[in-house]
């Protein structure tokens, strides 16, 4: 045990007792050396046992995790909850992880959607500005993007898909707005539905008893190697610790999509990149487009993509992160694997085939919707004839005819059926969202649009759809599958 003495220079000197250590004449200024040496060692010591897995986790996420503050108008209410006149300002908040150093953020939806202004600050409290780029309002999920004079980390991510009931879990969030706040919990239950209000629903969700509040919506819900594996989206209003969170494999798959160049760029590649072993790599081209890009580059179905540019392929994002925001025309090297041997090739980056027509006609940005052909504007603006066609015609902008089973997996589609776009309303949201006749409607909403008679119910539903602004459709094109987003019923009707 450290005599008291020796920690306590002027009395060692002037004591008559001897130093059971023997340094009764050690000079004062080594004393101090030796005792703070010691001190030093003592709290490392102290320091090391304290960071325990989750302090590491949260230390290792905090720089790429972001709060989000913006006021949004909402409907006044009345006297007993009741309706109210005019509108008022609520303050909203909520959180947002770093998916790319340009400054690419992963939140939910319902943070952002309304926001007049979008103020993102950063763990070091940073404050920019940041504009929604694309969003998927069916999975609630939503890509901003702020503009700084740095690259930003980005968050490490981890996969969902071998995630354990039971695990260590870390919620990190602007919880009801004191920043940065740290909850821990473990995994309650995986693959969980839950129906908000009558038109959302979220699906496969990961419930954890680990504290989400209002505020931690779009923060990133980590294991306890500091991986993020959900997005925080809803807390059970009255329950006490039951939380959800999308987990990550769906929440960068949509990502993927909502960055993709075809969105952002209008530029075209050609690919289809697969994670072959969960989220995480090798990924794997399981499609070449015939004369895209990517099949003029000499890439082949069934190459594994090992970089593109200066970025490592890990995860399908990849991909259209390391293409976003290249010229058409550009040429990017491309290494892969392919028969075990490294190939590199050159790819050339081309504009996405557009439609001609004398006004502009592509799909604004955010729109899944990909046009590979003209589109064929109706020089007849007479409305078609029988009370469905007149219904689908007023409520979605769209002639449809039924297209059979039987037809549909003869072209090596997977759908029990479909309804095959004959005329797109000129001035409708679906021909701003790039749908063309030819195209095959398979999904309004949540509900499968296989006959005739499940449009007739998706028509049934139009007033309540209405109130919601726009709702994900789904169409076939090709072999290929893309959304957007329609306005359905008396918005549709008010917008002509």
């Amino acid at each position: 045990m450290l005599d008291s003495r020796l920690c306590d220079p002027l009395r060692t000197k002037f004591s008559r007792g001897p130093c059971r250590l023997g340094m009764s004449r050690l000079p004062i200024a080594l004393s101090l050396l030796f005792c703070g040496a010691i001190a030093a060692g003592q709290a490392r010591a102290a320091s090391e046992a304290r960071l325990t897995p989750v302090v590491r986790a949260v230390r290792n996420a905090g720089p790429s995790v972001v709060n989000i503050q913006g006021q949004k108008s909402v409907a006044a209410t009345g006297e007993a909850g009741g309706p109210g006149v005019g509108t008022r300002q609520v303050n909203g908040m909520g959180t947002g992880v770093v998916i790319d150093p340009r400054g690419y953020i992963l939140t939910n939806h319902h943070v952002v959607e309304g926001v007049r202004q979008i103020n993102v600050t950063l763990s070091g409290g940073q404050t920019y500005t940041a504009r929604v780029i694309a969003h998927d309002r069916e999975t609630d999920l939503a890509v901003i993007r702020i503009r700084t004079p740095k690259p930003l980390p980005v968050l490490r991510i981890g996969t969902s898909s071998d995630l354990l009931t039971g695990e260590s879990v870390v919620a990190v969030g602007n919880a009801f707005g004191y920043e940065n706040t740290v909850t821990t919990g473990v995994i309650s239950a995986l693959h969980r539905n839950v129906q908000v209000n009558e038109t959302q629903k979220y699906l496969d969700l990961i419930q954890t008893d680990a504290s989400i509040n209002p505020g931690n919506s779009g923060g990133p819900l980590l294991n306890i190697e500091g991986e993020m594996i959900g997005v925080n989206v809803a807390v059970r209003a009255g329950a006490q610790g039951i939380g959800f969170a999308i987990p990550v494999d769906k929440a960068l798959d949509i990502a993927t999509g909502l960055i993709s160049i075809e969105r952002l760029d209008r530029n075209w590649h050609g690919m289809t990149p697969l994670a072959t072993n969960g989220l995480l790599g090798p990924v794997t081209l399981v499609k070449v487009s015939r004369d895209s890009p990517a099949d003029t580059s000499g890439l082949q179905r069934g190459d594994e993509i090992q970089q593109i540019g200066s970025t490592l392929i890990v995860r399908p994002l990849d991909v259209e992160r390391a293409l976003l925001g290249r010229r058409s025309g550009e040429s990017v090297p491309v290494q892969v694997r392919r028969s075990g041997r490294l190939v590199d090739v050159d790819l050339v980056l081309s504009r996405l085939p557009g439609r001609s027509s004398t006004r502009d006609a592509s799909p604004p940005r955010g729109s899944g919707i990909i046009a590979s052909k003209p589109v064929e504007f109706s020089s007849t603006p007479t409305e078609p004839n029988g009370s469905f066609s007149r219904s689908t015609w007023e409520k979605l902008g769209l002639e449809l005819k039924s297209v059979s089973r039987s037809t549909l997996r003869k072209r090596g589609l997977p759908f029990q059926g479909g309804m095959q776009v004959v005329r797109v309303r000129s001035g409708s949201s679906a021909e701003k969202e790039g749908v063309v006749s030819g195209d095959i409607l398979v999904r309004v909403h949540r509900w499968y649009t296989t006959n005739e008679q499940d449009v007739r119910y998706v028509m049934s539903r139009s007033e309540s759809l209405a109130k919601t602004g726009t709702v994900r459709f789904d169409i076939v094109r090709g072999e290929e599958r893309f959304f957007g987003h329609l306005a359905v019923g008396e918005k549709e009707s008010s917008r002509r």
